[in-house]
């Protein structure tokens, strides 16, 4: 029986094929309306004026926070794995994550 609901429960997931490769960010921005969260993937290059996005995923308060719970369980899995993961926040808006780059050598 309990197998049953649990295969009642499963949803069937297709990627397609242009998308399983991914999208690389490094650079996110939120924002929100009353109905909905905004959220852009930015790829931002070293030495580059412009940031472009990458992807914007649109979603409802209700989904996002959903998503904020599955983040935390998911990282708190990988620091329990792989250590704690440092972070170096510089002072600003919380909307947006700027992921420092690695300085270039030259």
């Amino acid at each position: 029986m309990a197998n049953e609901n649990q295969n009642k429960n499963q949803i069937k997931i297709e990627i397609p094929k242009e998308e399983l490769q991914g999208r690389y960010a490094n650079m996110a921005m939120i924002a929100h309306g009353p109905n909905d969260f905004f959220i852009d993937m930015i790829l931002r290059g070293p030495n580059m004026p412009q940031a472009r996005v990458q992807s914007r995923i649109i979603m409802a308060p209700q989904h996002a926070k959903e998503l904020m719970f599955a983040l935390q369980e998911n990282i708190q899995r990988y620091e329990s794995n792989f250590g704690e993961i440092k972070l170096n926040r510089p002072a600003g808006n919380s909307n947006i994550m700027d992921f420092p780059l690695p300085k270039g050598q030259a």
